[in-house]
């Protein structure tokens, strides 16, 4: 018994030995050499993996993403603009019919009020210069895109019940964003270009530094996404005329009592029938035809705000938040004080002008006047298409010299103005109609060279700008004031008008061959900057390294200079309330240690050393302690007061 204990022992005490079933807990015979390299095979990289590899697949998906926010940002905007310009439509052609004014709201005055609809989008646009920089600022570039087409959305729901309490409020309101919109619209396509490049040409050191780009680097990004810009944008012309084509356009009388036409006519449409109108339209079909509305521009919003990425990194837009107020005010009134801006307004005035002039002068007095009303679609749709057609030839620019878009444009257009204010179209025969057809696909020619070429030709010339809101607020600004003076002089006669289109297309053209001029002869421009933000935080910075608020020697001297200045403000303060010098000196003194007292302990506590540390609180409060038993030793052994007035009777530490 005792012999085969003996033998239990011994064998639990064998070196190695392990119970049966936990074979596989025995450590490896090998080297401790294996099971280090065992560990770096694990820990290690994937032998497998290709970091080159997964870097191209990284910055593939970010163009990815780039091109389908241009492409979201397009769409949006034109589904935007189909629904505003074929509700207008509709509701204008209903509103002006007089059977349907008293039949559906009897003296409710709709005439008026669209008069004054028409006045509050016109008209508000002129003060947009004033708040559409502050907008930016506060909103940012594509939450400024979403409210727009929010304020879209309401022109569209205040049509379910037509009062001037909803009505002109919501017009007004659709005149408050029409700048802003568009200065955001620009600003992105052509940031999400400079983004794309990056993403293109990421191995580059200017591009992992995030120094700015070589001159002309962009360009042909930019010609690319506005040329794709434009020609999804012109659709919208398109697509507003489906309410015509599939609900109105069967309601419509097809005679036409109007008698001068063309170069001849007076006003828009003067002589038109007051009864458009064969049948009333049914309310129900009203209302289902604005629901549609309603829903497509619920769809826009949701995609301005879901599918359109940030143009901005945030430290971008926290710089930009940071700007004071004033400072934002004032920089689209700085940016005209570059000669290149100056000399391409006329150009943006011109660009207002034929906008509005194709649809109240060419398809109005020319085409309706003489097709009738029922062939406004047709008219409409043609124009559309060949100006989105034509905006593809903008990309002739990466291979063309840069004046012929806009100067071609300028010339097609001049060849028409002089052809329609020699024609008066007489009879509705098919020469006229495929006459009046062949002369809007060549205005949308021109417009198409117009449009595309002045936004491709901001964002060439100020590819170096951090921000591109302000240049587009003065292009659309100055639209907005071209767009009201059309609405001023629309009872002018025909030929009034073409000859005011012909003197500023003239002077447009001169004014651009004399920019490009001087820009060939390298005629120093100036191009405002945006002031270095302010942060109130004292501790913040930002990770990378070019950031606007990361402090230096140019901080620190402003700091210094305020500094002065409030020092000599503070002692004046303090000499009137104390006649004694001594007592003025210890304020001013005083109040500087105090301040620099508080900023350093500010910073200190926003250190992250100083934050939370438990080993530094011990040592902290002692050296406070001793620091404190100091000062009282000096102020009760009289020490201070004998050198302050040594310092002040004889000069700073003369006898000492």
């Amino acid at each position: 018994m005792a012999e085969a204990l003996g033998n239990v022992y011994s064998e639990a005490a064998q070196p190695g030995a392990l119970p049966a079933g936990d074979t596989e807990l025995m450590p490896p015979d090998g080297p401790d050499e294996s099971i280090e390299g065992g560990m770096e095979d694990f820990l290690g990289p994937h032998p497998e993996y290709d970091e080159e590899e997964e870097e191209r697949k990284y910055y593939r998906r970010k163009r990815l993403g780039v091109v389908k926010n241009v492409v979201a940002a397009s769409v949006a905007g034109m589904i935007t603009y189909s629904i505003y310009m074929g509700l207008l439509q509709m509701q204008l052609i209903l509103h002006y019919d007089e059977t349907y004014r008293e039949v559906k709201y009897g003296s409710l005055g709709l005439e008026d009020i669209d008069n004054k609809m028409l006045m509050g989008i016109n008209v508000t646009p002129i003060i947009s210069l004033l708040y559409t920089p502050v907008l930016i600022r506060f909103l940012g570039t594509k939450w400024m895109m979403f409210l727009a087409s929010g304020i879209y959305a309401l022109f569209v729901s205040s049509n379910y019940w037509e009062r001037y309490y909803t009505l002109v409020p919501s017009a007004v309101a659709i005149g408050i964003v029409i700048v802003p919109l568009w200065a955001s619209l620009g600003n992105y396509i052509t940031r999400m270009a400079q983004q794309y490049y990056e993403f293109v040409n990421y191995k580059e050191e200017h591009v992992q530094e995030q120094k700015k780009t070589p001159k002309g680097a962009s360009h042909r990004y930019v010609i690319i996404f506005q040329s794709v810009f434009y020609i999804l944008f012109h659709l919208s012309l398109v697509f507003a005329e489906f309410p015509m084509v599939l609900f109105l356009n069967e309601y419509l009388d097809e005679h036409n009592n109007v008698k001068n036409c063309g170069a001849e006519s007076h006003g828009m449409s003067m002589g038109l029938n007051k009864t458009v109108l064969k049948s009333l339209p049914p309310s129900l079909s009203l209302i289902k035809v604005e629901s549609t509305l309603m829903g497509a521009a619920f769809l826009s919003m949701i995609i301005f705000l879901a599918l359109c990425g940030a143009a901005y990194r945030p430290a971008e837009e926290i710089d930009l938040r940071s700007i004071g107020w004033g400072n934002i005010f004032q920089l689209p009134f700085k940016h005209l004080r570059d000669y290149r801006l100056r000399l391409l307004c006329p150009f943006f005035i011109y660009s207002g002008f034929e906008t509005l002039f194709a649809v109240t002068g060419l398809i109005l007095s020319y085409g309706v006047c003489s097709m009738g009303m029922k062939n406004l679609w047709r008219l409409v749709v043609v124009y559309g298409l060949s100006a989105s057609l034509f905006s593809a030839l903008s990309l002739s620019l990466l291979r063309l010299p840069r004046p012929v878009l806009l100067l071609g444009g300028g010339a097609v257009h001049m060849a028409v103005l002089v052809g329609l204010m020699c024609w008066s179209p007489s009879s509705n025969s098919l020469t006229v109609q495929l006459l009046l057809l062949a002369l809007i696909v060549v205005w949308g020619l021109g417009s198409a060279l117009n449009k595309t070429g002045l936004s491709t030709l901001l964002g060439m010339l100020y590819e170096d700008k951090e921000r591109l809101d302000f240049v587009y607020t003065i292009y659309h600004w100055w639209q907005a004031v071209a767009i009201f003076i059309v609405y001023l002089w629309s009872g002018l006669p025909m030929r009034a008008k073409i000859g005011i289109l012909l003197t500023t297309l003239v002077t447009a053209g001169m004014c651009y061959w004399l920019m490009e001029q001087r820009l060939a002869k390298k005629v120093p421009y100036r191009l405002p900057r945006i002031p270095r933000p302010k942060h109130k935080v004292k501790g913040y910075r930002y990770l990378e390294e070019d950031d606007s608020d990361e402090s230096g020697s140019e901080n620190s001297v402003q700091e210094e200079e305020e500094g002065a200045s409030e020092d000599e403000t503070i002692g004046e303060r303090v000499s009137l309330d104390s006649n004694s010098p001594v007592r003025a000196g210890c304020g001013v003194k005083g109040q500087r240690r105090r301040r620099m007292r508080e900023e350093d302990a500010y910073e200190q506590a926003g250190s992250p050393q100083a934050v939370g540390d438990p080993r530094l609180e011990a040592p902290l409060l002692a050296l406070d302690s001793f620091c404190q038993a100091l000062e009282e030793l000096i102020h009760l052994s009289g020490l201070q007061q004998y050198l302050r007035a040594r310092r002040l009777s004889c000069g700073p530490w003369q006898d000492l």
